[in-house]
């Protein structure tokens, strides 16, 4: 086996990529949220844990005007909190969330060491950021009682002909997610493409062993052939 087929569970350098995604990530995560609750709105936003879990309907994100980030209103900083997953799916479900993520962080680690490979940049590279994603939101979860998001994605734009989401807002993206969300998608998008490139060498690898036994049985029929005519030719000379 060559160095760069051992399982990245034994490879120093596969850990220092893994590791080095995964602290850069999670940096980045936690200290764009807490740059943007000291800053976006006019006083900076405490959240205080006690008050988030006794009232499910607290909010003590003041009103505020939303910060263009990207012209064309295609990026705005707008504070919120959210109860549920990304972009607020299953809210007021912490619990379950909490343990479904600290599983998803153990199976991560899992698959890194037991299937991926030290040459498999792209699959550590995306492990990476799916786990710095779940430990920032989970350092949300289990520090307020709720993750911190602020990113909010074409805030001016609307869907064509009147039509309206499920809750009623007629946004295009009525979502407001974070940095620890995009990472989690992002990670997601690169682990299927490894996955799919990992799919197609092993067909390319099982082709070439199907085809293998043919030229195989080709060489043995060349040297019996040439055995044969030493054979006559032996024979020829001895009757000579």
């Amino acid at each position: 086996m060559l160095p760069s087929d051992r399982r990245a569970f034994h490879s120093p350098s596969a850990w220092t990529r893994l590791l080095l995604v995964l602290v850069i990530g999670l940096v980045a995560d936690l200290g764009s949220k807490s740059w943007s609750f000291e800053n976006v709105a006019d006083t900076p936003v405490r959240l205080n844990r006690a008050d988030l879990l006794s009232d499910p309907n607290y909010n003590p994100i003041p009103r505020h005007d939303s910060v263009t980030i990207l012209p064309l209103q295609l990026l705005n900083l707008q504070l919120v909190i959210n109860r549920g997953a990304v972009f607020g799916i299953g809210s007021d479900k912490r619990i379950f969330f909490i343990v479904f993520t600290l599983f998803a962080l153990g199976a991560g680690f899992f698959v890194f060491g037991r299937y991926t490979q030290q040459r498999h940049l792209l699959s550590h590279f995306a492990l990476g950021l799916i786990l710095a994603g779940g430990l920032g939101n989970l350092y949300d979860r289990i520090s307020f009682g709720v993750v911190r998001d602020f990113l909010h994605m074409l805030p001016g734009w609307n869907l064509p002909f009147g039509w309206r989401w499920w809750g009623g807002s007629p946004n295009l993206f009525p979502w407001v997610f974070n940095v620890a969300d995009v990472m989690l998608l992002l990670g997601i998008g690169l682990l299927m493409i490894h996955i799919h490139r990992v799919e197609n060498q092993r067909t390319l690898e099982e082709q070439e062993v199907k085809d293998a036994p043919d030229s195989s049985r080709e060489k043995p029929a060349l040297a019996t052939e040439a055995l044969s005519q030493d054979s006559a030719h032996s024979s020829s000379d001895a009757e000579a």
